[in-house]
C-alpha cells in the first residue's frame, strides 16, 4: 500500500489542479501532494510536499476524504484535505502544468483515476 496526502487548494471559488510531469501517469491531472514518510503526520507530510512541489506554505482547513484506489501495481490510500495558500508564489517544480478550475471546468482535464473520485465532493464547495 502507498500512503499519500493531497491538497485541495481552494481560492476564490476555484480549485488548483496539477498535471504530472513524470512517471507512469505523466500528463494526467491530480491534486498536488505526495507520500507520507516514516514518523511523519499526514498534515506535516502535506505541508512539506506542497512546499517542495509548489513553493508555497498552506493552511490545512479540514479533512475532506480518504480515497482508496487499486492501481494495477499498487493500492493507493490518499488522505485529502481542504487547504488555502498562506504565503509564497506558486512555482511548478515537479509538474508540467497547472490550472485553477471553476465548478464549470472541473471535468475539462483528464483526471487520474483516484483523483476523479473527489470531483463530486469538490463540486459542491465551489
Amino acid at each position: 500500500m502507498v500512503k499519500v496526502v493531497a491538497a485541495i487548494i481552494i481560492d476564490d471559488n476555484k480549485v488548483f489542479a496539477t498535471q504530472r510531469g513524470y512517471g507512469d501517469f505523466k500528463g494526467g491531472w491530480e491534486f498536488p501532494g505526495g507520500k507520507v514518510e516514516a514518523n511523519e503526520t499526514t498534515e506535516d507530510a502535506l505541508k512539506r510536499e506542497i512546499m517542495e512541489e509548489l513553493n508555497v506554505s498552506i493552511d490545512i482547513k479540514e479533512f475532506l476524504h480518504t480515497v482508496e484506489y487499486d492501481y494495477p501495481k499498487f493500492h493507493l490510500s490518499m488522505e485529502c484535505f481542504i487547504c488555502s495558500i498562506v504565503s509564497g508564489e506558486l512555482i511548478l517544480k515537479e509538474h508540467e502544468g497547472a490550472k485553477w478550475l471553476t465548478k464549470d471546468s472541473l471535468y475539462s482535464v483528464d483526471w487520474l483515476p483516484a483523483d476523479i473520485e473527489l470531483i463530486p465532493l469538490i463540486e459542491g464547495m465551489l
